[in-house]
């Protein structure tokens, strides 16, 4: 899985951080995502997901990793 953000869209509602805090982070001025780790590891791919799902912006977007 890759990940990508988009800062522009970002609301700063926090909702990533609180499903997936190893993968996503808020910038401390504005409350931005910060993306932490843009491949995480199998084991953040449902948290990630969930993140994904939860972002009233839509700016998180999941790219499947190819092999």
């Amino acid at each position: 899985m890759r990940i990508s953000v988009d800062e522009d869209r970002c609301v700063a509602a926090g909702h990533c951080v609180v499903a997936a805090p190893e993968v996503f982070d808020q910038r401390e001025e504005d409350g931005v995502v910060v993306l932490l780790d843009p491949r995480p590891a199998e084991a953040h791919h449902g948290a990630v997901r969930e993140a994904a799902l939860l972002c009233p912006a839509a700016a998180i977007r999941l790219v499947r990793a190819s092999s």
